[in-house]
């Protein structure tokens, strides 16, 4: 989840009263977040958030949403914006590379190593997880005044346009700039092999930006800076809105002023729209699914603590909200905001009557006995994420593509399907920790999903410079003995294992699991330079038909 870092006294400033460090402590898991860390000598404050909660990327957004919450300024906060005087025309030719681009001016801006450290943060932060690592949205900050309007949104031949990009001294064409150019190398992929390549540009046919890449040196951000013009371009037009209502909100925190853009591309229409967006909610229903008794004026405050307004009418509750909460998609989010709102901390407690009483699962305890039994032989338990990526699942490990089931709308594109090996996650857990002292050996008794079924797996990995077929053979004799199994074991032609040191193991004349020693070609996609042995046993299917014998 990502972490936001800033200065207390940045924060303080920003809301306009110095709150005791102990009391920010306190009130911030309340609103849905997790204090990740405070440096008390540097007064520096890092916060873990939800995904689904963009607009706190930054400083200014926890500010604004603490002093709803702390009763410093409830309710919605309104943003003035200027009538457009700046045009941008998007040219047809761009439509079938990156479609659709917003744009705003911000004007009296005072540049601060504060402001200029939270732009940096939040623009990285919207990237990666709104954007997809820019694949979906990517945001270009500018200075205004280096540049004139109106300004030019298409697609260009890539040998067509030389500029100087950021960071660099040399001018470049666009597709020396995906060779030649650090961010060029990393975002290559996304438009590399088309035959235009997009180009933002002003009236003059200077350079603003090569999107989704860079930004051109001409209009760098620096301390002198007074207006500054925002792009956002991207192939989601909802998701563009929100990135830029989220950093155009931000920099009004800081005293600047939001100016509009006119935007042509077929009709024409202004950006930012910050206009609030609207919602009914009806307090029954509200009070059914949060299990509470609440007046219509308790649901009131609680959603101002929310920055929230909300006014009470003959049908219950008519809801205004920022246009920067991407996050409310349905009423059931609201209502999570009076929960939240009204605090967790007072619901109190209840007893539910339930007819009998409650047990552990077969599948759990045998979970337990397989758990204490790999522990017994060495093995340190991890947990893993149910979600994972096809590349890891299959391509990383040597196997072939099978169906899976895929996330329709993806955090990160590390997350876009449902796991149905565990042995992947291991790999990953594995990765993530190779300047550990050797050998590491690592397990998980999870679930994975074969094709719409729930199964329960066990994986085990050893890496160390002589794990080897047959440690993983012995450890698959003595797990299936202590499970009293009889089984047989023949050789694996899986493309994850060396040919001839894989194999399968069968119980009941069915194949419930493989083991061996891991294919040097597997070995390097992970990233891991000693030999590993793994297996990995569906669990339900090993003991499926003597489960309460082995209980």
């Amino acid at each position: 989840m990502p972490v936001i870092n800033f200065g207390y006294n940045d924060l303080c400033h920003l809301m306009g009263e110095e709150i005791p460090v102990d009391r920010l402590i306190e009130t911030i898991p309340m609103m849905g977040a997790d204090l990740h860390h405070y440096d008390e000598k540097e007064m520096e404050i890092a916060i873990e958030f939800f995904p689904d909660r963009p607009d706190l990327y930054s400083v200014e957004g926890v500010a604004r949403n603490l002093k709803c919450f702390m009763g410093l300024a409830p309710g919605l906060t309104r943003f003035d914006v200027a009538d457009p005087v700046v045009d941008l025309h998007v040219d047809p030719s761009v439509k079938s590379i990156r479609p659709f681009i917003v744009a705003a001016v911000v004007r009296d801006v005072t540049m601060t190593d504060a402001l200029i450290r939270s732009l940096m943060e939040m623009q990285e932060k919207l990237h990666l997880t709104l954007g997809r690592k820019r694949a979906k949205v990517s945001i270009g900050i500018h200075d205004m005044d280096a540049v004139r309007p109106p300004f030019t949104y298409k697609g260009v031949m890539p040998d067509s346009v030389r500029f100087v990009p950021l960071t660099s001294e040399r001018e470049m064409d666009l597709d020396e700039v995906l060779d030649l150019h650090d961010k060029g190398r990393d975002y290559a992929h996304l438009v590399k092999g088309k035959e235009l390549y997009p180009l933002l540009t002003d009236a003059d046919g200077e350079v603003l930006s090569f999107p989704p890449i860079i930004n051109g040196r001409l209009t760098t951000i620096t301390d002198i800076t007074r207006n500054i013009f925002i792009d956002v371009t991207g192939t989601d037009m909802a998701t563009l809105v929100g990135a830029l209502n989220i950093i155009t909100t931000s920099l009004h925190e800081r005293g600047a002023k939001l100016e509009a853009v006119r935007v042509h591309d077929g009709e024409t229409f202004f950006t930012p729209d910050l206009n609030p967006m609207t919602c009914g909610l009806e307090c029954e229903t509200v009070n059914q699914f949060l299990g509470l008794e609440l007046s219509e004026n308790e649901m009131v405050k609680a959603l101002e603590r929310m920055g929230h307004d909300a006014i009470i009418n003959e049908n219950g509750l008519h809801v205004l909200s920022p246009a920067t909460r991407m996050d409310l998609l349905h009423p059931v989010d609201l209502m999570e905001d009076v929960a939240i709102g009204y605090g967790y901390e007072r619901f109190g407690e209840r007893s539910v009557d339930v007819p009998g009483m409650g047990s552990e699962l077969p599948m759990e305890r045998l979970s337990d006995m397989v758990r204490q039994m790999m522990i017994g032989y060495g093995y340190s338990e991890v947990t893993t994420l149910i979600l994972n990526n096809e590349e890891d699942q299959f391509g990383n490990v040597g196997l072939a593509l099978r169906e899976t089931i895929r996330i329709l709308n993806p955090i990160t594109e590390d997350h876009t399907c449902l796991r149905v090996h565990l042995i992947p996650s291991l790999l990953n857990v594995l990765r993530k920790n190779k300047h550990r002292d050797l050998p590491q050996r690592i397990f998980e008794v999870g679930d994975v999903i074969d094709g719409m079924k729930k199964q329960r797996h066990l994986a085990m990995v050893s890496v160390h410079p002589k794990a080897n077929f047959t440690e993983m053979k012995s450890l698959a004799q003595g797990i299936l003995r202590d499970l009293g199994l009889e089984h047989a074991v023949t050789i694996s032609d899986s493309g994850m294992f060396i040919n001839g040191r894989g194999a399968k193991i069968i119980v009941g004349g069915r194949t419930i699991g493989e083991f061996g020693e891991m294919s040097p070609k597997a070995i390097n996609l992970n990233r891991l330079g000693y030999p590993i042995a793994c297996m990995e046993i569906d669990l339900l299917g090993a003991v499926e038909e003597r489960l309460d014998h082995i209980l």
